[in-house]
């Protein structure tokens, strides 16, 4: 502040009281005018404080570079990589309950009634995305991280006790798809604040959870509910889902809270007019239209080609897990060196080839090697897929709110996928598998040119 503009105390006349009277009260009242005015400045400096501080506070986070390693930024990895074991683990797991239900709970109920169980679950892990990514966005993940594991424990819970087809719905299709939307986009968004030169590879060890759930969880239930029951194996699953939630839930936490939790933006409207990101969002479609049809109909089609037997087949769905757990990883070890989109694009390029060659797997051998394969760079290509979306975001404030839109998308082509290869199937004779074969492999074509087309516009941009 300048004090030396306040007035000084006026020269006194000793010739007259009056006179001197009449000459103080101008003085005074300056000085009272300039008291007022410090008080304004003053107050507002304090405002202006104040307001700074808070701003200061809310960005301080923002303005301190990305860690890409140490303690802190690696327990969000172990609690998202928990997380992921939680949710893509337990889709994954659905095979084995859908043979048990046909064969043994709801055995009047029909294959495809049953499957639509699974698709249910699958689907609103994606769909819940396009809520659950603006409010990650806005500062509430913790509030988000604890509603969606309660209601994956409970949905598990509540599933043992189940004996009919549409509580089976509501709890295994409804109650743990809704929980698992809730938890699995906000542990992928988490990675830009804690990782930057290896973000890839960091989602991506973070994606091997669900392999490992994908592995485990199905051969547990196969043993337990031989021993002790339906509702006891589905129980013990429960129980150690809660037990490795205590994990994010200590673990985890952002560094930043872009928009503060009164600015939610459920859409990004910048998503509609980037045409790169658009393009990946199609390819992305076209990717998670086929991507799984191997895992729902391997096993199928080793029986009906005299490959394996029915016994034997179970373990091609463990042998896919265990090709997408390396699949993860070294995928993303790449990315962080050669791009992100170079890396999706090779490992659909992979994975379309693969499916073209599937059609000639008639022995038990070439039929393994597939499976690994396509295992691996199929997990490749969903591992890839978040940390894409962070590239292709130039604001990482809305990142949530992208994945948001891109995994709803991608949802709906996880829901109707399956079923429209099993339709292709039908009856399951060589000409149907000519067919079903094409469209998936045909898919991966066609997103992996869109992939390309989005490469090409990044590149062009730079």
């Amino acid at each position: 502040m300048d004090y030396t503009s306040q007035p000084q105390s006026p020269a006194t006349d000793t010739g007259s009281n009056n006179s001197g009277a009449s000459t103080l009260q101008p003085g005074l009242a300056s000085t009272s005018a300039s008291t007022e005015h410090l008080r304004s400045a003053g107050a507002a400096q304090v405002t202006d404080g104040a307001e700074t501080a808070v701003d200061e506070k809310r960005n301080i986070a923002a303005a301190s570079p990305v860690p890409d390693g140490g303690l802190q930024a690696w327990l969000q990895v172990l609690g998202s990589w928990v997380i992921m074991l939680e949710t893509w683990g337990l889709v994954s797991t659905f095979g084995v309950y859908q043979t048990y239900y046909e064969t043994t709970m709801l055995p009047n109920e029909s294959s495809s009634s049953i499957s639509w169980i699974g698709s249910v679950q699958g689907s609103l892990l994606f769909f819940v995305g396009v809520l659950a990514g603006p409010l990650f966005d806005a500062g509430w993940f913790r509030e988000i991280l604890l509603a969606g594991l309660v209601l994956v424990i409970l949905g598990q819970f509540m599933t043992s006790l189940c004996t009919l087809y549409w509580q089976v719905m509501l709890a295994q299709g409804i109650c743990i798809g809704i929980g698992m939307g809730l938890i699995f986009l906000p542990s992928m968004a988490i990675m830009p604040q804690y990782f930057h030169r290896r973000r890839a590879l960091a989602i991506g060890i973070a994606s091997s959870g669900s392999p490992i759930g994908g592995i485990v969880f199905p051969i547990l239930f196969s043993h337990l509910h031989v021993n002790v029951g339906f509702g006891w194996a589905t129980r013990a699953i429960a129980f150690i889902l809660l037990g490795l939630a205590v994990i994010p839930l200590m673990v985890m936490k952002t560094r930043t809270t872009p928009h503060g939790k009164a600015g939610l933006v459920v859409f990004d409207e910048g998503t509609w007019t980037d045409m790169p990101f658009l393009l990946f969002i199609v390819g992305s479609i076209l990717v998670f239209l086929v991507l799984y049809v191997p895992f729902f109909y391997i096993e199928l089609f080793s029986v009906d080609h005299d490959v394996w037997s029915l016994d034997q087949s179970q373990y091609l769905v463990t042998l896919l897990n265990v090709g997408s757990f390396f699949g993860r990883i070294i995928p993303g070890a790449f990315a962080d060196k050669v791009g992100t989109i170079n890396t999706l694009l090779a490992c659909t390029l992979c994975s379309a080839v693969l499916a073209f060659g599937w059609l000639g797997m008639h022995n038990i051998g070439s039929l393994i090697v597939f499976t690994i394969l396509y295992g691996a760079f199929s997990g490749g290509v969903v591992g890839l897929v978040p940390a894409a979306v962070v590239g292709l975001s130039p604001d990482l404030s809305k990142v949530g709110a992208r994945m948001g839109a891109t995994f709803t998308l991608a949802g709906v082509s996880l829901l109707v996928g399956p079923p429209v290869a099993g339709y292709i199937l039908g009856d399951a004779t060589s000409a149907e598998w000519l067919g079903m074969i094409g469209y998936v492999a045909g898919s991966l074509i066609l997103a992996a040119f869109f992939y390309s087309f989005t490469r090409g516009l990044m590149v062009e941009k730079r």
